[in-house]
């Protein structure tokens, strides 16, 4: 429990000097680092022990979001179309079984679309106009959730939220994620988006709250498939850094669009 409470002091820390008071190009740097040790962390438990897949899938992983990341490419939409074709391609060139050429480039699909391209979105979200503000209360309603979460299933879950993905997970702790989302996510909202209508703040908390559980939830099913507790052991306490990001990442490319569309 010290070196969990030791990394979230340190790492929230940082959060808030980097996005609060950096700019937008050490934000950029920030994910993608964080999009680099995803994808190293998710090709090493899909592909154990096999180095030729695991550097593909993150080189493949690093080029889609890279059009993301490098300001003026013409829209991320045309580079992933363009990305997921040399992928499909890149597969028919390799040596090995069919069946088993066929499920590694499925795997590597996923990988770099749940990674290389989900997160980036937290960037384009980001730079929408009130962006910092936006990635404040993003942050907020998500971290307090997963703790409300932690503790409230710890002490007094009783039934299985999704017993055969996450054991661990209960009712008790989702809905108590739930309501600690909603107070913070309103009394955050007040501050941090002062011009958005309270009436439609709560919505889009129950929104990022389902979200950001789902994304826990997909992770954890990644983690069983292959039979791994952590996804890696970069933070200590926490476990890898999917293990922190992965509640983050469906909220962040609902966010990103639905300011987008709601609040050009």
């Amino acid at each position: 429990m010290m070196s969990r409470v030791v990394t979230a002091v340190v790492g929230i820390s940082l959060l808030i000097l980097i996005i609060g008071w950096g700019s937008a190009g050490h934000f950029s740097l920030l994910v993608f680092l964080v999009t680099i040790g995803g994808l190293r962390e998710y090709f090493s438990m899909v592909f154990p022990n096999q180095w030729k897949e695991q550097t593909l899938g993150i080189f493949y992983g690093v080029v889609i979001s890279l059009g993301i990341f490098i300001p003026g490419v013409p829209g991320p939409q045309v580079w992933l179309g363009i990305v997921v074709i040399i992928v499909f391609s890149s597969y028919l060139c390799f040596g090995g079984k069919l069946d088993e050429r066929y499920n590694h480039l499925g795997w590597t699909l996923l990988g770099i679309l749940y990674i290389g391209y989900l997160v980036p979105h937290l960037v384009i979200l980001y730079r929408l106009p009130h962006g910092r503000e936006w990635i404040f209360f993003l942050l907020l309603v998500i971290m307090t959730g997963d703790t409300a979460a932690y503790f409230v299933g710890s002490f007094l879950g009783r039934r299985k939220l999704s017993p055969e993905i996450s054991p661990g997970k209960t009712v008790e702790g989702a809905l108590g994620a739930f309501a600690v989302s909603a107070l913070a996510g309103l009394f955050g909202a007040k501050f941090l988006l002062p011009a958005v209508p309270l009436s439609k703040v709560l919505p889009l908390i129950v929104a990022f709250s389902f979200l950001g559980q789902t994304g826990d939830l997909f992770e954890s099913w990644i983690k069983r498939a292959f039979g791994v507790k952590d996804s890696g052991a970069v933070l200590p306490g926490h476990g890898g850094l999917l293990d922190r990001i992965d509640s983050l990442i469906f909220p962040a490319v609902f966010a990103a669009y639905y300011v987008k569309l709601v609040y050009p």
